[in-house]
């Protein structure tokens, strides 16, 4: 494991769920119930956004508490862990995961491309187009994009 700050290879743009930004930083998204790809790098920080902590893994993590199909049960811990994440996209593989891949992890997509510099509005469009078109699962989700800020 790398420290923090550290310069690695990012993912492969072919990597399954790898999301440029904007930016050109990278993000993975997966769903935690699938194993990780076959000969694939592990990151080197992963923000896992479930109802309960994560299982733990040979490499730093970050967990925010967010049960499935609702918003984060405390807003500010996401946004600061966005931020980290983003932060660490620069230099390092980073991945956000939630359960199934697609409504937590989509939400947290759409609200890092915004940290990343797209408006609110087109963040959802645009994690849909590059990422997965049934990211952000549920109304709630959407809204929840559309009142993040950077």
């Amino acid at each position: 494991m790398r420290a923090y700050g550290a310069v690695m290879d990012p993912w492969a743009e072919t990597e399954p769920g790898v999301l440029v930004l904007p930016s050109g930083r990278r993000v993975r998204g997966r769903g935690l119930r699938r194993p990780l790809p076959e000969g694939s790098p592990p990151p080197a920080f992963g923000l896992y956004l479930l109802g309960r902590p994560p299982c733990p893994v040979p490499w730093v993590t970050r967990w925010v508490c967010w049960p499935d199909f609702r918003l984060p049960t405390a807003p500010g811990d996401l946004h600061e862990a966005l931020r980290e994440l983003w932060q660490r996209a620069g230099t390092e593989r980073v991945e956000v995961a939630c359960s199934g891949g697609t409504g937590r992890t989509g939400t947290a997509l759409a609200c890092l491309a915004v940290l990343d510099g797209l408006p609110p509005a087109r963040a959802v469009a645009f994690v849909r187009g590059h990422y997965g078109r049934h990211a952000v699962e549920t109304r709630g989700q959407a809204r929840f994009v559309a009142g993040f800020s950077a």
